[in-house]
């Protein structure tokens, strides 16, 4: 081995041996230069300047520099303090690079410790480069300046927010006396006095902080303390020059301030409450950003004004049906493809019933379809499923993915939204309407700013905002504002990536690593969701508990909550002394608990003490819920998740996502990448919604349109015409045909924005059409299918599955319940493990409507849709995961769902159908919807006999009908919040040795004879198969 590379065979690079080799392979120029340079101090220098400070400006700057901030205490601009290094200590060792963090965190194989961070890792090569410099001294060149000498990007300047009592102006001019001032009198009083309760090193009561200037001139939960120039006006002075002892502050003191400190802060604030500047500067935009931002404008596909493509005319086409068949005809052509031979009607049947209403056909459309698969009956038969029902609530299920939908908060603490099924009823009732897609995500962004004709509009447009308000919250946040930028993030990051598939959250904390977003376009975004209300009815505290993350102020309302009943003061009295005495009894059992140990009778409560405290203290926490929401709006059902227009302003950049680092403030805007004539700025006094929506959905906006005859490109063939449904950035595929996107993004346009014409013309195309042959060779060209020469298979959807089980059953509803399970539970933490979650999953076990209606918290996925990939209800979802694991076969196996409606439908073989193999047949109809072939029925006729001579004898007889009146229950909708536990007693953190962990339920499916049993297991093992689980 060569001297040089001997020298750095460190043990920490054991599990790296590529990279060793990558070193050995490429000769290591950089470390030959070093050595043959190591007499020259000249030498080292230009090697630094060369080789080295590229490679920290390019990859390190943008959090280590003295321009950027020293994140973790670190610089790397500089050599002293990379010597010195941060918070986990010195960066580099000369001579040693064995013992250099910086090293060991480039080269870690642990994503969260690696660096850059957020980045891909360093090439080998630079790698090479940084060792090499470290083992030779780390030589600096003096001449390197300490940042980089690039320009600063220009930004917008700060507006100036109009002075209200709501909101001061921050920054605030000042002279160098009335800076000098607050430092020496003014900023100690808040330090000694205030801190404790309103800063982010403590906690932020009541909204406020006063450490920040910021936060401090914004003003808390009653509004601003300051009005500068008015100390008489000031909330600030007003509290700690107040009588009552309850208002005054500060809190943690019983005696009011010294005179002297209000006469400063008095004095403070007449002279116009200066306080320095703390805006900070944004980082510089990386070089590597400033190259390929221009470059990616002007040639990236996904950003380029959508083309008018003319359909080719190919010589002696006879197997096109229309344009779509035309655009792929010649692209297979070029390649020298050919389209397969058609589907059977059969398999084409079952695939277009799927895609279009996520049921099978019934035995009816089959028998219809095998008598009369002419193009007409099959145009027929398109418009008929388009037309039913189901063909919302399949589509319907599809953008419920896309926004993320869920009936619970999600993390931290797990806070119901009990009237999301009210947006989820509109998103369905919309897809039934075909509703035109600009005019839908216009409702759904900006629903509550649009003229309503009726009160019965205008709450279907305040539901559709539910878009926005559902995402998942961390109630637990410690910080308000934090919580605030939170959900302006997740809305942010909902809205672009679901309508123009772009990854814009990523700006958050730096411009875009690969697409032309800076991280002022990202704050001009949250501007205008900054400027709105979220009214999930959700806020947040840490360590909360019960109701205190319930805020019925941000809750929107019903127009009809005004005639909500009154509750009479008996009954109001009633409950308030039901309180009070469970409140008694618990105290006195704690009491009790307190005296044993004081007496040294017990050290420890006894099981059955501790059981019955438990007992108690739920049954309090019951009954003062009861108590605090008797007559609240949202518990009598009046409630809906939705947002509204709040404080209009614009705001600041946060430096590097944190929250109480802030930049220079942007004004409210769109993003800059599509420049679309004639778009109208935000007027002032508008938060920008409806605005954002008329961007979004403006004719010249290339993405929006290309997104979503894209999705439904990818529901309708398995595979977008653009791969990466959700990211049609930089980082994002090509279009395998560019032509026929944009000829299907402009048809859907000239269309009305109409979703069953756009899917109508997708499906009776000749491609649609095809069969999943595949000839010799293809797949060598053509692996991916992406030019479409056949149709691909596709496995069901978690949601199809359990649906089609039951359909072939008997005991699909497919009625439109009224309603959630959820809709009974209270806005009150569930707890993990706890009886709420418990109850409304046995809840969904016994549900018999379609799966889009089953109850959907968050992180708690009902039994009969685990199995099966079901979707993530955190982030936007515009293709499903598909896996294949072993759980899946034995959850065909061994769920009772499964196994009832398996001997369910074996009983109505058996009951109502003549022979064997007519029976047979019906099973392959009702499963498979298909014929068997003899050869099928025969060995099927052999398979049933062996299992029943083999079963072993029936004990006692259970219907199946006795048997699901039991275990299923009514699926009529009074049904659906029977047996529901509406709140657990104990919090999430309270949960002590009792708690009700969920349980698989018994399985009671009892076959009454052992021919039941044969039929059963045949029916279960046709659910079990591929021919059920796919779609040809």
């Amino acid at each position: 081995m060569p001297d040089f590379l001997r020298r750095y065979s460190w043990s920490f690079l054991s599990p790296l041996p590529a990279l060793l080799s990558a070193v050995m392979a490429a000769g290591s120029p950089a470390f030959m230069h070093a050595q043959a340079s190591s007499t020259s101090e000249d030498a080292h220098q230009a090697f630094y300047k060369e080789k080295i400070q590229p490679i920290l400006s390019s990859h390190c700057y943008d959090c280590h520099s003295a321009d950027a901030g020293a994140a973790a205490g670190l610089r790397v601009d500089d050599r002293a303090a990379l010597l010195k290094g941060g918070k986990s200590g010195p960066a580099i060792v000369p001579g040693k690079p064995e013992e250099s963090l910086l090293l060991e965190r480039v080269l870690t194989t642990d994503v969260k410790q690696r660096m850059p961070k957020g980045d891909d890792p360093l090439p080998a090569k630079e790698i090479e480069q940084l060792k090499a410099w470290i083992a030779d001294g780390a030589a600096w060149s003096e001449a390197t300046p300490s940042s980089t000498s690039a320009p600063e990007p220009s930004t917008p300047p700060a507006k100036e927010i109009k002075a209200s009592l709501t909101r001061v102006p921050y920054p605030r001019p000042a002279t160098p006396a009335q800076l000098a001032f607050f430092e020496k009198k003014v900023r100690p009083i808040l330090v000694n006095r205030c801190y404790n309760c309103h800063s982010a090193a403590f906690k932020e009561a009541g909204g406020l902080r006063v450490d920040v200037g910021i936060s401090i001139f914004a003003g808390g939960k009653d509004g601003a303390v300051i009005i500068p120039g008015h100390p008489e006006e000031s909330l600030l002075i007003q509290r700690v020059k107040s009588s009552d002892p309850k208002k005054r502050m500060p809190q943690e003191s019983n005696e009011a301030l010294p005179a002297d400190e209000i006469a400063t802060l008095e004095a403070w604030i007449k002279d116009g409450a200066a306080w320095p500047d703390e805006t900070e500067k944004l980082p510089p935009t990386p070089e590597r950003l400033r190259r390929i931002y221009p470059q990616l404008r002007a040639e990236w596909w996904s950003w380029q004004p959508l083309a008018h493509p003319v359909a080719p005319v190919i010589a002696g086409d006879t197997w096109s049906s229309g344009n779509i068949d035309r655009f792929i005809l010649a692209n297979l052509q070029a390649k020298k493809l050919a389209p397969v031979p058609d589907a059977d009607p059969a398999v084409l049947l079952r695939r277009v019933s799927y895609d279009l209403t996520g049921l099978p056909p019934t035995p009816a459309e089959i028998r219809a379809f095998q008598k009369d698969h002419s193009p007409q009956a099959y145009a027929a038969l398109v418009d008929r499923l388009l037309a039913s029902p189901q063909f919302g609530e399949r589509w319907g299920r599809n953008w419920l993915d896309v926004a993320r939908y869920a009936e619970s908060s999600g993390p931290s603490r797990n806070m119901p939204y009990p009237n999301a099924w009210r947006y989820r009823d509109y998103v369905i009732d919309a897809y039934n309407r075909d509703v035109p897609f600009n005019r839908f995500l216009t409702e759904q962004i900006a629903g509550d700013l649009l003229p309503a004709a009726t009160p019965a509009d205008h709450d279907r447009l305040l539901i559709a905002t539910g878009y926005l308000a559902l995402g998942p919250k961390d109630v637990n946040q410690r910080f308000k504002a934090r919580f605030k930028m939170d959900i302006v993030d997740d809305q942010i990051d909902t809205v672009t990536r679901s309508t123009m598939a772009l990854t814009v959250s990523c700006a958050r904390c730096h411009d875009h690593k690969f697409d032309p977003i800076p991280t002022t376009d990202y704050y001009a975004l949250a501007g205008i969701f900054t400027s709105t209300e979220d009214d999930a009815g959700l806020t947040s505290k840490m360590g909360g508990s019960s109701l205190e993350y319930y805020d019925p102020k941000h809750l929107g309302y019903l127009s009809d909550a005004a005639h909500a009943p009154v509750i009479a003061s008996d009954i109001r009295d009633k409950a308030k002394a039901e309180r009070d005495a469970a409140k008694k009894q618990l105290d006195e059992a704690q009491a009790a608990i307190d005296k044993e140990k004081k007496e040294g009778t017990h050290a420890t409560p006894t099981p059955e003490q501790k059981q019955r405290l438990a007992d108690l203290q739920r049954n309090f926490v019951r009954l003062r819920e009861n108590y605090a929401l008797l007559g609240d709006l949202g518990e009598l059902g009046y409630g809906i998740h939705s947002v509204r227009d709040g404080e209009v302003a614009d705001t600041s950049v946060r430096i590097r996502g944190v929250e109480e680092r802030h930049g220079p403030t942007v004004p409210r805007g769109f993003l800059t990448v599509l420049p679309i004539p004639g778009t109208t700025q935000i007027p002032a006094g508008h938060s920008g919604r409806l605005e954002l929506a008329e961007w979004i959905t403006n004719p010249a906006n290339p993405l929006t349109t290309r997104v979503y005859v894209n999705r439904a490109w990818e529901h309708l063939f398995g595979t977008g015409l653009v791969s990466t449904v959700d990211n049609f950035g930089s980082s994002g595929d090509k279009p395998a045909n560019p032509a026929l996107l944009d000829y299907l993004s402009q048809d859907f346009m000239a269309n009305g924005w109409s979703t069953k014409k756009l899917v109508r013309e997708i499906v009776l195309s000749h491609a649609y059409r095809l069969g999943s042959a595949v000839p010799p060779g293809y797949q060598d060209v053509d692996p991916a299918d992406r030019f479409i020469w056949r149709h691909n298979p596709r496995r069901l959807e978690t949601e199809e599955i359990r649906d089609s089980i039951l359909a072939s059953a008997g005991d699909l509803n497919l009625a439109h319940p009224s309603g959630s399970s959820s809709m009974a539970l209270r806005m009150i933490e569930i707890r993990d493990d706890g009886p709420v979650v418990s109850s409304v999953l046995d809840a969904a076990d016994r549900n018999r409507y379609r799966s889009v209606y089953l109850p959907l918290l968050r992180d708690e996925t009902p039994r009969t849709l685990s199995a099966f990939d079901p979707v993530s209800q955190t982030l936007v979802s515009g293709k499903r995961e598909v896996t294949t694991v072993p759980s899946q076969a034995l959850f065909m196996l061994n769920s009772p769902f499964v196994r009832e409606q398996s001997l369910l439908l074996a009983e109505e073989l058996l009951r109502a159908h003549g022979s064997d193999a007519k029976r047979i047949r019906i099973a392959y109809q009702r499963v498979l919807s298909t014929s068997p072939s003899e050869e099928d029925v025969r060995r099927v006729q052999d398979f049933l006999a062996a299992y029943e001579r083999n079963a072993a004898p029936a004990i006692g007889r259970q219907t199946v009908q006795a048997h699901l009146q039991t275990v299923a229950g009514s699926s009529a909708p009074h049904s659906l919040t029977e047996g529901i536990v509406r709140e657990d007693g104990l919090t999430q953190d309270d949960a002590i040795d009792n708690e009700q962990a969920d349980t698989a339920k018994p399985d009671t499916a009892k076959p009454g004879s052992a021919k039941e049993a044969a039929w059963a297991a045949f029916i279960q093992a046709l659910y079990g198969s591929a021919a059920f689980q796919f779609v040809r």
